[in-house]
């Protein structure tokens, strides 16, 4: 009975020390017994902005937050990075904010795939709606779109919620273009060629793709009109006025004006509070390194504008380091 009773015991401390070595779920940090805090950033493509940035905050996050063991990983970005959020797969990822809306809102491509469970960590810079044809098109407004040949995006991508959202806002539907679904690669090259007339682009400005249309033939910006803006920001609060600067492509002599829907970083609401609120202060406290990672980009990420664009609620660390600095 002795022997069956110690026997008994030394496979309950077996059983203990196993699920400590375990360590946390993925979604609190990823903490382990050894007290690392394991940090996957869900970014996008190699090619792209997300994915050097997400390389930055890892090196930053490793040197300054004590168990840190942050690694970048490239994705399909934004919508994929909410799924892979919601799977435990990653904790922190970036995301436009029309998209993180939707997630939490159960909208658009999240129609039947609601995640309450999302929250913002900092808006960092704008992804601005590019409407870009060739001047041989003739088209000038968003209304001479009716009849055209219009890219607007991937079937179910955010640009092509971004491309119906704005047509709407200026009494447009897909019944009145001759849509074609198309990546901004695929836009980008038939716009050259002469297959599409005019392509939806959602990047930060300039964008390399229509520098290169630039450079073959003469490109026009197509202005959104006050009234467009404003039917759009008051349906969509996600959005923002934005103004594309005279000279920022070839042949562009005057200020465009635009919309633009904000990259930002998500976390799970079960993240530890501490480790966010970390997270946050020590990415401002390194801005440098954002910089040296894309420039552009970086030095638009600031913590006085850290909450424009905020589409969904804040985690409560980023409430404390935004409360802390008095924004």
């Amino acid at each position: 009975m002795t022997r069956k009773i110690v026997a008994l015991l030394v496979v309950v401390l077996f059983a203990a020390a196993f699920v400590a070595g375990c360590g946390g779920s993925s979604n609190t940090g990823g903490q382990s017994s050894g007290g690392q805090k394991f940090i996957n950033i869900a970014t996008g493509g190699t090619a792209g902005t997300y994915f050097p940035l997400g390389g930055a905050l890892a090196e930053i996050w490793n040197k300054n937050i004590p168990g840190a063991n942050a690694t970048a990983q490239s994705t399909g970005a934004s919508v994929a990075n909410v799924n892979l959020l919601k799977d435990g797969k990653a904790e922190v990822i970036f995301v436009q904010n029309d998209i993180a809306y939707y997630a939490y809102n159960g909208t658009e491509m999240f129609k039947n795939n609601k995640y309450e469970d999302i929250r913002g960590l900092a808006t960092l810079y704008p992804e601005t709606i590019q409407i870009v044809t060739t001047a041989n098109t003739g088209i000038k407004s968003i209304h001479d779109l009716k009849g055209k040949r219009v890219a607007v995006g991937a079937a179910g991508s955010g640009t092509e919620a971004n491309a119906r959202q704005i047509l709407e806002a200026a009494g447009i539907t897909y019944n009145d273009i001759q849509v074609q679904y198309l990546s901004f690669a695929e836009a980008a090259n038939n716009l050259k060629d002469g297959n599409v007339d005019v392509a939806f682009v959602t990047a930060g400005f300039p964008t390399a793709a229509i520098r290169d249309i630039a450079a073959q033939h003469k490109i026009v910006l197509i202005p959104l009109d006050d009234k467009t803006v404003e039917n759009l920001i008051s349906k969509y609060p996600f959005y923002t006025k934005t103004v594309i600067p005279a000279n920022t492509y070839s042949g562009q002599t005057e200020d465009v004006t635009a919309v633009s829907v904000k990259s930002m970083l998500a976390v799970s609401s079960k993240l530890d509070e501490e480790l966010a609120y970390q997270m946050l202060k020590t990415m401002y406290e390194n801005r440098d390194r954002l910089i040296a990672a894309h420039e552009q980009s970086g030095k638009q990420i600031l913590p006085e504008t850290g909450k424009e664009g905020m589409s969904i609620p804040l985690h409560p660390g980023a409430e404390k380091y935004f409360k802390e600095i008095g924004k």
